[in-house]
């Protein structure tokens, strides 16, 4: 072999290890939804992991959206016996115990699951969307604003995670306005938004002037009412630019990318990630007003961004109320 085929050979066989090495560093992240990826809690999960898999080097991501109760354990065990490294996505009432089960099974490969419950060792650690801070904040943009002293919430279902939010959400709208009233509807379902709507209808016939629109379809009725509503979970200002003012915004990236660190790290333990999805840690935020900056009051706006201030560094605490509230 002459000099120059040599090198060419040489050459050859590190674009080659290079390559395999690339290959073998590839970090396989599978989500599986119970709700279309349009659904805003785990659309959330879902934009974070597309986040990761276009800003951090070497991501490989795939999901599954819409797997009802009966398949949820099979599409996790597919991901599990396909070696992925993290498997996330919501565990919620159907798929808490395929979940768990999947992740028993599988003590090598990282889990975390949007849960109620807590996390499993070795490797089952849960999260939540803990953006009850800044659902608290528009409480006190609708204790504000309110003439009527009676405003709304249309939420999905009384479990602790939902009703945090409310609760959190009604202690602020009380903390500015004592004789403020709230009409309180949960529809039953994650996704179901001619019902959300019916219930905004019926809590503005009742006087509601202004609607926390936990679950999506309020939006139409508050704009075919004339009056205002609070967005969850997204900015979704540009839905209803006329009736949205704001709304708590989860950001699941910096939850998705502290995982991805530690299975990288092999420093993966079960935990409770939760404070990764509150406001000091950048995974829940207030939307911005757009819009409302110049159309709300300036007191209103200084005093959310006062307390804001308190809470992101440790002076104000929002209080944590899982407990079913009852409608005024």
């Amino acid at each position: 072999m002459n000099r120059s085929a040599l090198i060419v050979t040489i050459m050859l066989a590190f674009v080659c290890v290079g390559m395999s090495t690339a290959h073998a560093k590839q970090f396989k992240i599978a989500a599986v939804f119970q709700t279309a990826i349009e659904e805003p809690w785990d659309g959330a999960i879902h934009q974070a992991c597309l986040k990761a898999a276009k800003e951090m080097k070497g991501i490989h991501y795939e999901f599954a959206e819409k797997v009802g109760g009966a398949d949820f354990e099979k599409v996790v065990r597919e991901y599990a016996e396909r070696k992925f490294d993290l498997i996330v996505g919501d565990a919620f009432l159907a798929g808490e115990d395929p979940a768990r089960r999947v992740a028993k099974d599988y003590p090598k490969i990282a889990f975390a699951f949007g849960s109620e419950f807590g996390p499993v060792a070795p490797n089952f650690s849960v999260f939540d969307n803990w953006i009850h801070e800044p659902a608290y904040l528009c409480g006190l943009i609708a204790g504000k604003l309110t003439k009527t002293n009676v405003i709304g919430v249309v939420a999905a279902i009384p479990i602790g995670e939902v009703n945090r939010l409310v609760n959190a959400f009604i202690a602020g709208a009380r903390e500015v306005n004592p004789k403020v009233k709230v009409k309180i509807s949960y529809i039953g379902s994650w996704f179901d938004p001619p019902k959300a709507k019916e219930a905004a209808l019926a809590q503005i016939e009742a006087g509601a002037d202004l609607i926390y629109a936990e679950r999506f379809g309020v939006f139409e009725a508050a704009k075919e009412k004339g009056i205002l509503a609070f967005g969850n979970m997204t900015d979704q200002h540009s839905l209803a630019p006329s009736v949205v003012i704001t709304g708590p915004v989860w950001d699941m990236y910096p939850t998705i990318k502290f995982c991805i660190d530690m299975v990288k790290k092999h420093a993966w333990v079960a935990m409770d990630l939760r404070e990764w999805s509150m406001m000091a840690k950048g995974g829940a935020k207030l939307a911005p007003f757009h819009s409302f900056e110049k159309k709300l009051p300036p007191d209103v706006i200084k005093l959310v961004r006062e307390r804001e201030k308190k809470i992101m560094n440790g002076t104000f605490h929002v209080p944590v109320d899982e407990n079913k509230p009852v409608s005024d």
